[in-house]
């Protein structure tokens, strides 16, 4: 049984460190709901486990890389490498429909992308601004949509 708890806490000194890990990742968790919810909410490809999982996969990697001992020099390539990453995922959603001149999954994208950002400040231990961020976000997707104009290029 000791094998066992060695390996699920390598890296971590102690119960604290390993307390703060499992508060990191289900704050990422949480965030990525909140987002994933009001997509989900409002019918996108992109909903709850798709937010979810982004937020919580960039969380790790942030994580990994610290608990490993990167410095900040590395831990800013694995960010950016995060960052990169997602520009491919949100590429991905966004399509250009030829017939109609009209892109759409640009706001789907963006969610995306704000996602990672805000699983990457969790991992950083910077739940609070991600957090509120995450509420921001959902602010935005939700009550802005009512002030858009209909028929705008460059929507959901």
């Amino acid at each position: 049984m000791d094998i066992l708890w060695e390996e699920l806490s390598f890296g971590m000194p102690g119960s604290r460190e390993v307390t703060q890990v499992v508060l990191r990742l289900l704050a990422a968790v949480l965030a990525g709901a909140v987002i994933g919810f009001e997509r989900e909410r409002a019918g996108k490809a992109a909903g709850l486990r798709t937010h979810i999982l982004v937020s919580l996969g960039t969380c790790l990697f942030v994580l990994a890389g610290s608990g490993y001992g990167m410095t900040s020099d590395g831990l800013s390539r694995v960010i950016q490498g995060i960052i990169t990453g997602i520009g491919f995922i949100g590429a991905g959603a966004i399509l250009k429909l030829e017939d109609k001149k009209d892109i759409q999954g640009l706001t789907t994208a963006a969610g995306i992308w704000m996602t990672a950002a805000i699983g990457v400040a969790i991992g950083l231990g910077e739940v609070g601004l991600a957090l509120i961020s995450a509420v921001i976000a959902v602010v935005v997707l939700s009550v802005v949509r009512k002030f858009e104009r209909k028929g705008d290029a460059g929507g959901e």
